[in-house]
């Protein structure tokens, strides 16, 4: 790596012990409840995870809780057990009455796949999947773990969301792989099946044959339908989904032990997302459709799909909505949806969220009367039961309990810490609002509506302080006000941080996401300089050292500043950047994100023209390179399927061609997120010290910002 290797002394204050000491906070990625003796007591079961840095990987454990009622109608809440780490699995879940736990794992000598089933007295069931052969892979990237899962209760538009594709979500090093789309494990309710996903199977490669080896004979037979099959090329789902090709569902028998691959799925579906139907009759899953040619579905959630049944008895499978409702259901469907569906005894019920401010984003149900703002995460609810997890930017995620109130008495609800966390000292933040001015060309146009911005900045007597700012990637994702390590670290630094969530951002409404069709360049590049003069105006910040700081299409902002203001910043650190916008036709897992953000119409059988390629390459930075001065860092995976890292590249050359500050590092294994924990906290430490070499020192009063064990060092989690 480029950085100074952990095993080395860290000098305190420096960008690599503040990073190491706030990102040893862990984050709930999983939560469970089972029943106890009478229905009073409840047993709570945790998984948490975070970078474990000095073995360069991250650290997975366990955390049991006992709940009870107490006898006014409340929660209390006792530690049950010693955490645990988890090794080498992959998927859990309970079954509906919390008696066994089913667990996939992968077995680290032989690479099998095993799936197993516990219950109080041990292992009851052990199946080992790859011997089977009825499959490939199980997908897993559904449960992937992370040291701070990604924002899966950020949007609060009940507006169906707009159907274009995402270029990366919106946080910096803040999740590792986005949830994917097809993983499940799920239990029938006679608690004697287990349904999942995996790829299908494909004939093992054979070796090559020696006929062109003196000597060697011509085989004797010969398969002529499979001659030629074993390079055929096999289409994926792109970014972060790239060993993912033909997804089948499974179901694993434990009465027998068998496995078998469910038939009857449409070959133009591919199946995800399963669920058991009422009666274990059937089975209800998403399908995705992948004619003429599968898109990238990463962070993607407008791909075309709708939700269906497949009866086990008949073998029919039946489409469940109509064309006006799939429509709907392909635009909001995923991770970045406004509706939720739960299945709650045999019964649909949606869940529609309203429009939020980034400092409250969360479920509503989530939201308490009275809580302090951030951000606030529903794990699950059993019963009457809600675990929840709430953070901020100075606040590390805590986990909490509370237990829903009888109807007509849905708020306030009182919540019960059960792993509380201690703010971060040194670090405050607020919530600016920003008015673009009114356009006199369309006065009346939802292009005017005021957008949000979340200012991190360090809390000393150090002022004004330099500013780094921060548009996000997407670019329909958006900053909510969630705990995120490397910014807090920023902060302890001396640096005052802008996370911008210009108009098209998440959370704000369809009005505010359409305005950005046709206007990326120009409305998002306006909005985010808009930010930064008001925040300029209003705090005390060091207007002759600011800093941009970004990735994915926020590095595409980040360039087009640059080009705009040569002189404005002094230094700018970018990920997975976008600067030529038609080389992506033919390079990126998501070609008709180009056509769209441009306002152009897509279909699978365009082929790019002249006038077109015109248009994108006058919005690319890279028309406008002659014009940047400022220092550049760039960091990319060489496995990025979203943005190519040639894209990088080739910026890397201009600038260094026409003598301006740049500085390239190339992650072999890294893809559009650059995920990992070593890559993570390469990434921080390279960008902070470019932050910190082109700004210089942000400290005046001498003192250390980042110490261990004195005043200012962070409490220990428990």
């Amino acid at each position: 790596m480029a950085a100074e290797t952990e095993r080395g002394a860290e000098a305190p204050g420096s960008p690599a012990a503040c990073y190491r000491e706030l990102s040893q906070f862990a984050a709930v990625t999983r939560a469970a409840l089972g029943a106890a003796a009478e229905g009073q007591t409840f047993l709570l079961h945790a998984e948490c995870s975070r970078p474990d840095l000095p073995r360069r990987r991250l650290l997975r454990f366990s955390r049991h809780y006992s709940l009870w009622r107490d006898g006014d109608g409340g929660l209390a809440v006792s530690r049950a057990a010693l955490s645990a780490e988890i090794h080498n699995q992959l998927l859990s879940q309970d079954s509906p009455t919390g008696q066994h736990r089913a667990v996939l794992s992968c077995c680290p000598r032989q690479g099998h796949e095993l799936l197993e089933v516990w219950d109080s007295s041990g292992r009851s069931h052990s199946v080992d999947l790859t011997a089977l052969g009825k499959h490939g892979e199980v997908y897993t990237e559904g449960r992937a773990p992370s040291p701070h899962p990604p924002p899966t209760t950020q949007v609060r538009a009940a507006q169906p969301v707009v159907p274009v594709p995402a270029l990366c979500p919106a946080g910096l090093w803040h999740p590792l792989p986005v949830p994917g789309p097809f993983a499940c494990l799920a239990w029938s309710r006679s608690e004697t099946q287990l349904l999942y996903v995996a790829e299908k199977s494909w004939p093992k490669p054979q070796s090559p044959c020696p006929w062109d080896v003196p000597g060697a004979a011509r085989p004797v037979e010969e398969d002529e339908d499979e001659e030629g099959e074993q390079f055929l090329y096999r289409e994926d789902w792109g970014e972060a989904l790239g060993t993912r090709s033909v997804p089948v569902l499974c179901v694993l028998d434990m009465e027998g032990s068998s496995v078998s691959v469910l038939e009857g799925v449409p070959e133009h579906l591919s199946p995800g997302q399963a669920l058991w139907s009422p009666g274990d009759t059937g089975v209800l899953f998403v399908g995705w459709w992948h004619e003429p040619f599968r898109l990238g579905l990463s962070a993607c959630s407008n791909r075309r799909s709708g939700i269906f049944h497949l009866d086990l008895g008949s073998g029919h499978c039946a489409h469940l909505a109509d064309e006006a409702d799939s429509d709907s259901a392909r635009r909001g469907a995923g991770a970045h949806g406004g509706l939720r569906r739960a299945l709650r005894g045999g019964t649909a019920t949606a869940v529609l969220g309203s429009r939020q401010p980034a400092s409250r984003a969360g479920h509503p149900a989530a939201e308490p009367h009275g809580s302090p703002e951030g951000c606030w995460e529903l794990l699950t609810l059993q019963w009457d039961l809600l675990v929840a997890t709430c953070s901020a930017p100075n606040r590390p995620p805590s986990l909490v309990v509370s237990a829903l109130p009888p109807a007509g008495r849905e708020l306030p609800l009182c919540w019960v810490p059960v792993e509380d966390t201690p703010t971060v000292p040194g670090v405050t933040w607020k919530t600016l609002t920003v008015r673009p001015p009114c356009s006199g060309q369309s006065p009346a146009a939802h292009g005017t509506q005021a957008f949000e911005a979340l200012l991190l900045s360090p809390l000393d007597g150090a002022a004004p302080h330099p500013l780094v700012v921060c548009p996000h990637g997407g670019p329909h994702a958006v900053f909510d006000a969630r705990w995120r390590p490397s910014m807090a670290a920023l902060c302890r630094l001396g640096f005052a941080v802008l996370l911008v969530n210009y108009r098209g951002s998440l959370g704000f409404g369809q009005a505010s996401i359409s305005s950005l069709l046709s206007c990326v360049g120009v409305q998002d590049v306006e909005d985010t300089q808009l930010a930064v003069e008001q925040a300029l105006r209003s705090e005390p910040l060091d207007p002759h050292r600011l800093a941009l700081l970004a990735g994915s299409h926020g590095a595409f902002i980040a360039l087009h500043l640059l080009a705009r203001e040569p002189e404005r910043y002094q230094a700018c650190a970018l990920r997975s950047p976008v600067s030529n916008l038609p080389a992506l036709l033919g390079t990126s897992d998501i070609p008709d994100w180009r056509y769209t953000s441009l306002g152009l119409p897509y279909s699978f059988e365009r082929v790019p023209r002249a006038e077109e390629v015109a248009a994108m390459l006058q919005r690319s930075p890279i028309a406008q390179a002659a014009q940047v001065r400022t220092p550049v860092l760039l960091c990319v995976g060489a496995r990025d399927r979203r943005v190519s890292p040639t894209q990088a590249l080739e910026l890397y050359r201009v600038l260094r061609a026409r003598g301006v500050p740049a500085r390239l590092l190339w992650y072999p294994e890294g893809g559009h997120a650059l995920a990992g924990v070593e890559t993570e906290a390469d990434v921080f430490r390279n960008c902070a010290r470019w932050l910190l070499r082109h700004l210089g020192q942000p400290r005046r009063d001498g003192t250390a910002p980042c110490t261990h064990g004195g005043p200012a060092a962070v409490p220990a989690p428990r």
